[in-house]
């Protein structure tokens, strides 16, 4: 398998934690780019869940090295329970898992600003979960913040803490009105979690380059999904990092040019969690069930809210990214449709739109203009390859194939690994030409 970018290529929660599981058995390395404990991926592995936030999904798999690179940033608390989590479960860590120097630290501040800032914001509050992600990344991009790096050290962190609680605790209290956050408290519990994850800290990108030198195969995991891109989604209604393939470069460190192949996640249907604009979104109809559908948050708890396929997005998703082939995920949600419709088009001011409109306060007069396929009302849980699915299943497949203009490679029929089909081989582009 080649060196392979995965990326959601809607608005997150597509199931990329089930298929970067899948490729991360076929992979050496896996690599987490950016976002925090914001994203989160839900894994059935040998029949057992796992809920992981922050390190990669591969490191479920014991022949697996797993990094945590430079564009994530990090609650050390958070990561520190996942790590025990994972070593209850007999998981080995030492060794195997690496975090980036120059990955960002959420401090403690930055979850108490976010929470304050989205309270303020009251019906116009962008619906974050609260972790401390935006004021991070934030401080981040106003060469204020916190590095791994900078933990390890004592003595610089003590005088480097002092500066940022005089800034961040007068925030706090005359702006927020709220408690200041105590020096000694906070020194110490970052010193702790320092020496906790003290061994796993190491420059990544030497591995790396072994590691490509060596032909070992490399897996790039992004969190959350293209049109939460702070620059090129839905804006406010985005998260705070780079979400598109491009990002994930960027996050990792790595050129484009070590890239064979760029895999996009879609469902297929459309779901978002929180506010936000949607075209495509419905009440649900007859006998659509969020819990059986697994369509809550793994992060939130959150419902998501759901709507049909809409090409238009996706077609906008495909050109951003430059996917080489999508997998499609959630094709058993959909067997008892009778119908089922693709958004196709946008209508706006009269006018038909082939592209989502910059301007965000205009997509609540977007009309989606959409084409009804029959449904196949039958399961397709049990499907083994691409000839085992309903004549009208594989018909939506082919229809979604041809607005996206991009092969869909691996879809999936249910949460576990085995259920998912190949329809086309995992290869770069020079490859499959050859």
């Amino acid at each position: 398998m080649p060196n392979m970018i995965v990326v959601g290529a809607q608005w997150g929660d597509e199931g990329k934690g089930k298929v970067i599981d899948l490729l991360a058995s076929r992979s050496d390395w896996i690599v987490r780019a950016q976002g925090g404990n914001n994203a989160g991926h839900t894994i059935l592995f040998d029949s057992e869940e796992y809920k992981l936030h922050l390190i990669p999904t591969g490191i479920l798999h014991p022949h697996t090295q797993c990094a945590i690179a430079a564009g994530v940033v990090i609650d050390p608390f958070v990561l520190i329970q996942e790590m025990k989590m994972l070593e209850e479960k007999g998981i080995s860590l030492s060794g195997r898992l690496w975090i980036s120097p120059n990955a960002h630290v959420i401090m403690p501040y930055h979850k108490v600003i976010d929470a304050m800032q989205e309270k303020r914001k009251a019906n116009d509050a962008i619906g974050t979960t609260k972790r401390g992600i935006g004021p991070c990344y934030a401080d981040k991009a106003s060469r204020s913040g916190v590095r791994m790096s900078d933990l390890l050290d004592s003595v610089h962190f003590h005088s480097l803490l002092g500066r940022m609680l005089r800034i961040k605790n007068e925030e706090l209290t005359r702006l927020f009105e709220t408690e200041p956050l105590p020096f000694d408290e906070v020194l110490a519990d970052c010193r702790r979690a320092a020496e906790k994850l003290r061994p796993f800290i190491a420059d990544i990108n030497p591995l790396l380059a072994e590691a490509s030198r060596s032909e070992k195969t490399i897996l790039f995991e992004g969190a959350q999904g293209t049109f939460l891109d702070v620059t090129s989604g839905t804006y406010p209604y985005v998260t705070s990092s780079n979400t598109t393939a491009a990002g994930v470069c960027s996050g990792a460190e790595v050129g484009p040019a070590s890239i064979d192949h760029i895999l996009g996640v879609m469902k297929l249907y459309t779901t978002r969690v929180g506010n936000g604009p949607f075209p495509t979104e419905f009440t649900s109809p007859p006998g659509f069930s969020l819990d059986t559908a697994r369509e809550v948050g793994t992060t939130t708890g959150r419902d998501r809210r759901i709507g049909w396929f809409d090409a238009v997005l996706a077609k906008a998703s495909v050109r951003i990214n430059s996917f080489t082939s999508l997998a499609m995920t959630k094709l058993d949600i959909l067997d008892d449709f009778a119908e089922i419709k693709i958004c196709v088009s946008y209508k706006l001011k009269g006018r038909i739109l082939n592209y989502p409109p910059s301007e965000i306060h205009l997509w609540d007069r977007i009309e989606p203009v959409y084409e009804t396929l029959p449904g196949w009302k039958t399961s397709t849980e049990n499907a083994a390859c691409y000839e085992d699915l309903p004549e009208n299943a594989r018909r939506y497949l082919e229809k979604i194939e041809s607005l996206c203009e991009v092969p869909i490679s691996l879809i999936s029929v249910g949460p576990d690994r085995k259920q998912t089909i190949t329809k086309r081989s995992l290869m770069p582009r020079t490859a499959e030409v050859s």
